[in-house]
């Protein structure tokens, strides 16, 4: 008999899996719905010492005490830094942990990033820093020590909360409790004898998680991923916001019994088969002069070697000769852990790109920003500024006609430029873009919200470029970005991609995609001219 112990996240409770859990009994199954100490048992309060080791031995005693052949771990969110840290200490009796839209946090990592208030999170990590080298790491917090839940109507800043039904939604407001300081900084100690259990991910589409977008990551290289690549893994998709439990319970519990006996998708890592991001760029480019400069290459226009069937109508006000010429910043998505390689500036597509403009009479530029994480895009934001003004201070350059063209998620750098464009900049292009924070980011403010920024970018010239088989969860952006352009009247220019996916310059040689591309070329060109 397969026995699962349900593990919430944070603020919440074992209520929270009494729907789930129903239905697993009634399939025949155990369930344990788990109230960790200080999430709402009266007979377990939390005290200022009350930390995730408080949480992992919560686990543990009840591990111990279920008699049960196989007992399958679920952890929600917060849930699965204890059920990570349990699983370690007891492997033997554990038969597979399920992430149930939640992370994979590893060794020394702490449960405090899922905080989606910036402010908050910076202010407890040096707390938590400086409490634990005075405590000598006993988990004891000085101080404020209780985290209150978050008002009403502030559920969404943690997760999607779509499909909860409006009374679920405010029982699970009147539920919450105050979460422990210490389960959030207390970092997860692991000595990696889980590391082999089988684990299944539960991506819930509506918080912005997808299967596509798993193996979107595992095929940029990301050393950290390959275990998802593993027979022992598999993903199960859910059509909901961050609660399926609340949102979609008999799905989650069918999910889980699947789960259990090791179905579901697995990714795959086909050795023999060229990534599509390295594969060749759909136009046909020679090789330019090409400048490195740190993180910035500069395709430079000039000593052309051959037609490329792009430069043949150069639009108005460009030229080859000795410049001044423009330039355009093409900025890559992510996040791309450091240790790719190649590294972004030099796949092909953004190399095929920059190649394109320097045949059309303009500077293309590549820039290895930092975006390694989702905390990253302040960096992200700050090595394309720097990229910028070097670019603008190079005597070749026209500093006074610049284009800024996003791609993927780095479409969420767009916001800074839309939100206050300079008079330098003549247009900005996004291709298969994220144009607002996925719900499960964490991301809080105003900032790296496009959707938001584009009421400031006035008649600043956007061009768009949108695929048809984008993926759900980042075509729900886009549409969220052109209704907020058409209600501040923006000049946005969509071109569609028919049949077209993310990352569709190198995938797909069609003449449809091909058109769209030097259509989208021209078009960023002919803002650049005079």
């Amino acid at each position: 008999m397969t026995a699962f112990i349900l593990v919430a996240g944070a603020h919440t409770g074992g209520w929270i899996w009494e729907e789930v859990a129903a239905r697993l009994r009634e399939s025949g199954a155990r369930a344990y719905p788990v109230t960790l100490t200080g999430m709402g048992d009266p007979d377990r309060p939390a005290g200022p010492g009350t930390d995730l080791e408080t949480h992992i031995h919560d686990l543990l005693r009840l591990i111990d005490e279920v008699d049960a052949e196989e007992v399958v771990l679920v952890g929600h969110c917060y849930g699965i830094h204890p059920v990570l840290g349990a699983a370690d200490r007891r492997p033997e009796r554990i038969a597979r942990i399920v992430h149930l839209d939640a992370g994979m946090p590893g060794h020394g990592d702490r449960a405090l990033a899922l905080v989606p208030d910036e402010e908050v999170r910076d202010r407890l990590s040096a707390r938590a820093d400086a409490d634990e080298d005075k405590h000598e790491g006993k988990g004891e917090y000085e101080g404020d020590w209780l985290i209150p839940p978050p008002v009403p109507d502030a559920w969404q800043r943690w997760g999607s909360v779509a499909g909860i039904p409006s009374d679920l939604l405010a029982l699970l407001a009147e539920n919450a409790v105050p979460q422990p300081v210490g389960t959030l900084t207390r970092p997860l100690r692991l000595t990696g004898a889980a590391g082999a259990l089988p684990a299944t991910g539960v991506l819930c589409t509506g918080n912005g998680s997808s299967i596509a977008m798993v193996e979107g990551l595992v095929a940029l290289g990301d050393p950290g991923l390959r275990a998802l690549t593993e027979p022992r893994v598999t993903f199960f998709e859910l059509d909901t916001g961050h609660w399926p439990m609340l949102s979609r319970p008999d799905e989650v519990a069918r999910t889980l019994l699947r789960a259990a006996a090791g179905e579901g998708h697995r990714v795959t890592a086909a050795v023999s088969e060229q990534p599509g991001h390295l594969r060749p760029f759909l136009l046909d480019v020679p090789e330019r002069r090409r400048e490195r400069i740190g993180r910035v290459d500069l395709h430079l226009p000039g000593d052309l070697p051959g037609d490329d069937g792009v430069r043949g109508d150069l639009p108005d006000g460009l030229s080859e000769a000795e410049g001044p010429w423009p330039a355009v910043v093409f900025v890559h998505g992510g996040p791309v852990h450091p240790d790719v390689r190649p590294t972004p500036r030099d796949w092909p597509g953004f190399v095929g790109y920059a190649r394109s403009v320097a045949g059309m009479g303009a500077v293309g530029v590549t820039v290895d920003h930092r975006l390694h994480g989702l905390d990253d895009y302040g960096r992200a934001a700050e090595d394309i500024a720097a990229a910028v003004d070097l670019v603008r201070a190079d005597p070749r350059v026209d500093a006074d006609r610049v284009a800024l063209w996003f791609f993927s998620a780095g479409g969420l750098l767009s916001a800074d430029w839309l939100a206050a464009p300079p008079s330098w900049l003549r247009c900005v292009a996004a291709t298969y873009p994220v144009l607002a924070p996925m719900p499960n980011w964490g991301f809080a403010g105003p900032r790296f919200r496009p959707a938001v920024a584009v009421r400031g970018a006035e008649r600043l010239p956007v061009v768009l470029t949108r695929v048809e088989l984008e993926r759900a969860e980042i075509a729900v952006t886009v549409e969220e970005f052109l209704a907020a352009a058409k209600e501040c009247d923006a000049d946005v220019e969509v071109i569609d991609v028919p049949h077209g996916r993310h990352g569709f310059e190198t995938t797909d040689r069609s003449e449809q995609a091909r058109h769209a591309v030097e259509r989208a070329l021209r078009s960023v060109l002919g803002h650049l001219r005079g």
